[in-house]
């Protein structure tokens, strides 16, 4: 029996201690924070219930994946523990792009319906080399048909803004609904590999789903079934130093055989070295999060996942590039009528702005803040701006994302060259040369959602367990 030490109670923490101590090691969870989940956080507003981080579920066999390898490494049966349903929303989106309004998929009648279509039965066909990819080493020779079929697909165009560029039956328009997608990842198109494209396709085929309770049910699933496998879960609980055999917190020391962290490459590495973090040139966007409760329903018209998109995104990209505040940004608006989602009596709504990493605290009245809202009411046909509605609300700023570490705010750390990131990520899930040291969490898998960081943590879990082994209980 190995003693682990993981690092965050994020999904990927809670993920990679349920799997090890399922497996027979002694795992102990270290979160500075008062709840589980990391950015997948539960809020209450005039006693609603709201999440805040990661909002839907894509690639769902990923979750049963990893359900399935829970099960195959102990006698608990994830059933008893994490039971979990899900609830399919009608439309992956509703986008707003300049005079253009349409949702994914593309419906029949639509000008874009013939073109996306032909797009979305080609990339539909990838859909399960990219689960695969999702929760497969790629030098594990069982991903190589995978990566040969995405290959033959793009060609020598690896970014998806090359890549789209090259589909000239696309309506220009349409593929900036599918580049914008790329934000996921909190970079331009420019920056991100052509695999983006491919996962709008996705998306629209498979549909998109929520937990029925909030996304942070799955946070809490995780914890179940790691405290069930025998994990201890300490929160409140601050890592000030990382020794070369040992954590030391603010109330204890604990020692570890091996580590798995779910932490920032920055903030890991200056607790390891004692030195101040350095600050990344180069950084993933962040974001100005509103999560209220509603005073009346915003109208029957407004669905469920709505995306404001800039009139000019390369000025948008620019703008994030420099951590500039926006002229106008993506916009993200989440709108669960009471009792549809959540065990809620009134409408909630999530107002999600893409911001620059600046680390800077905005309010409703910021100049740009303003102007979006404003912007965000008149495309979704509201007849008072949305924040009249609000009967409570709170904000999360760059300012509080960047409490999780990466500077500024960046959702997704630091970003990486163009060949370093997607599948072949830098810094990896192990190193050799630190053969103590694993790597979980969006972190490693940047902006690929849920599906990654779950993805990320099978993979590295299995890699562990070939070192550690099982263990029996008996």
């Amino acid at each position: 029996m190995a003693k682990v030490v993981v690092l965050g109670a994020g999904l990927s923490g809670l993920a990679s201690a349920a799997l090890l101590a399922q497996a027979g090691h002694e795992v102990t969870v270290l979160e500075r924070n008062s709840w589980l989940g990391g950015k997948s956080r539960r809020i209450e507003l005039a006693g609603q219930r709201m999440d805040t981080g990661p909002a839907l579920v894509t690639f769902p066999e990923v979750w049963q994946q990893f359900l399935d390898t829970f099960d195959s490494l102990g006698s608990l049966k994830s059933k008893d523990h994490a039971a979990l349903s899900f609830t399919k929303l009608r439309e992956v989106g509703r986008y707003y792009l300049r005079d253009e309004v349409t949702d994914l998929p593309v419906k029949p009648g639509h000008a874009w319906h013939e073109a996306w279509s032909r797009f979305a039965k080609q990339h539909d066909a990838l859909t399960p080399s990219i689960s695969k990819l999702l929760t497969s080493s790629p030098l594990d020779p069982k991903a190589f048909p995978s990566l040969i079929k995405m290959s033959k697909t793009y060609g020598f165009r690896l970014t998806t803004s090359s890549y789209l560029k090259s589909l000239r039956y696309l309506p220009a328009s349409l593929k900036e609904v599918i580049s914008i997608h790329t934000l996921n990842a909190g970079v331009s198109p420019k920056r991100s590999l052509a695999l983006y494209a491919s996962m709008t396709a996705s998306m629209a085929s498979q549909g998109i789903s929520v937990p029925v309770g909030g996304v942070n049910e799955i946070a809490l699933a995780l914890s179940r079934l790691a405290i069930a496998a025998g994990a201890d879960i300490k929160l409140d609980t601050a890592v000030k130093r990382i020794r070369a055999r040992s954590v030391e917190t603010n109330e204890a020391t604990f020692a570890f055989d091996h580590l798995v962290s779910s932490l920032d490459p920055g903030v890991l590495k200056s607790l390891q070295t004692g030195k101040p973090k350095r600050v990344a040139k180069h950084r993933s966007c962040s974001g100005v999060a509103i999560y209220a409760v509603l005073k009346k329903p915003l109208g029957d018209d407004v669905v469920t996942h709505s995306v404001i998109m800039p009139d000019d995104a390369n000025e948008l990209h620019k703008n994030l590039d420099a951590a500039i505040p926006p002229r106008q940004t993506m916009t993200f608006v989440n709108y669960y009528r009471a009792g549809e989602i959540y065990p809620n009596t009134k409408d909630t709504v999530a107002v999600l702005l893409t911001a620059p990493a600046d680390g800077k605290k905005y309010d409703l009245n910021s100049e740009w803040v303003r102007r979006e809202l404003d912007r965000v009411s008149e495309k979704l046909g509201l007849k008072q701006p949305i924040d009249e509605l609000f009967e409570q609300y709170e904000i999360l700023n760059p300012d509080y994302f960047a409490q999780f570490g990466a500077a500024g705010g960046a959702l997704y750390g630091a970003t990486t060259p163009l060949w370093q990131s997607g599948p072949f990520h830098n810094p990896q899930y192990h190193n050799p040369l630190r053969p103590r040291l694993w790597r979980v969490g969006a972190s490693v898998h940047p902006g690929g959602g849920i599906p990654a960081v779950l993805g990320g943590t099978l993979i590295a879990s299995r890699a562990m367990l070939k070192t550690l082994g099982k263990v029996s209980r008996e």
